[in-house]
């Protein structure tokens, strides 16, 4: 393993105030929102659903802009760090990997994340590319900036459908960490289970877990790293799609504020959970 690279919503930042934003721009309480994106991930849908059933036939992009017109700009600070992050990443780099920053989110959230001076070789947002998750590009671009061949790339990240699944099949190494709502209510799906090279429940688990995979050389078997099937909880039963129809996810649809899933119905037996949005 030569290069570490990091989603950023609830894999390195807090959504809380992301979600508080909307709730007073759209004047309800934060855990009404809290509340109704809850309800999307368990079902599987776009997160962003939550902010069209309280404003039925609203886009968010455009509601983004909106806000920001408004003077309700998007803000990160130190404090929307998860705790973890800065030793997780200033230990991985003492080992010798680069560590790379790229996820979802807008030019403005990369200006301010690069602003933090997180301790990695490079910072970059989706809009900045052009591209967003799960979209293949997003990836071919992650392999361009990472300076590794795929098999020496570690995507980690919170999402099965926006991080791990289209990382495995653009064929870079994946970890995926138990955080966020994503995170901890598709945890333990079998597809997860199977798919991730290493399942980890916080950041500086990794330096550990990599120490002996070092530049050039191969992971430990990332089958240790695995709960047993039989440990799955009855959740772990919800719909996620087998690994062949990875293909047939859904695109995402081009949008200044981040990523938002055409339409945003409910899923199929055999649809993933939507991508999140990053309005």
């Amino acid at each position: 393993m030569e290069t570490i690279v990091f989603d950023i919503g609830e894999t390195l930042v807090r959504d809380d105030r992301h979600w508080a934003s909307w709730a007073d721009w759209l004047g309800v309480p934060p855990h009404t929102v809290s509340a109704l994106v809850g309800a999307a991930v368990t079902q599987g849908r776009d997160c962003a659903d939550a902010l069209r059933i309280l404003r039925p036939g609203m886009d968010p992009g455009e509601a983004y802009h909106a806000r920001a017109a408004a003077g309700r700009v998007e803000h990160l600070d130190e404090t929307d760090l998860y705790p973890d992050v800065r030793p997780a990443l200033a230990g991985l780099r003492s080992l010798g990997f680069r560590v790379v920053v790229a996820g979802d989110r807008t030019a403005r959230a990369g200006e301010l994340l690069r602003a933090m001076d997180l301790p990695a070789d490079l910072v970059v947002t989706s809009e900045e590319w052009g591209v967003t998750k799960p979209d293949r590009d997003f990836f071919t671009r992650v392999l361009e900036v990472s300076g590794a061949s795929p098999e020496a790339t570690l995507y980690v990240g919170d999402h099965p459908a926006d991080d791990l699944f289209p990382a495995k099949s653009s064929g870079l190494r994946a970890a995926h960490i138990r955080r966020g709502p994503y995170g901890h209510w598709w945890a333990d799906h079998p597809d997860v289970v199977e798919t991730a090279d290493w399942r980890v429940s916080t950041l500086t688990e990794l330096p550990a877990l990599l120490g002996g995979a070092g530049r050039g050389k191969t992971p430990a078997a990332p089958s240790e790293q695995h709960a047993s099937r039989e440990q799955h909880s009855p959740r772990a039963q919800s719909t996620l799609p087998a690994q062949s129809t990875l293909s047939e996810r859904p695109t995402l649809s081009g949008g200044s504020g981040g990523s938002e899933l055409s339409g945003g119905s409910e899923l199929s037996e055999q649809s993933a959970p939507s991508g999140r949005s990053r309005a």
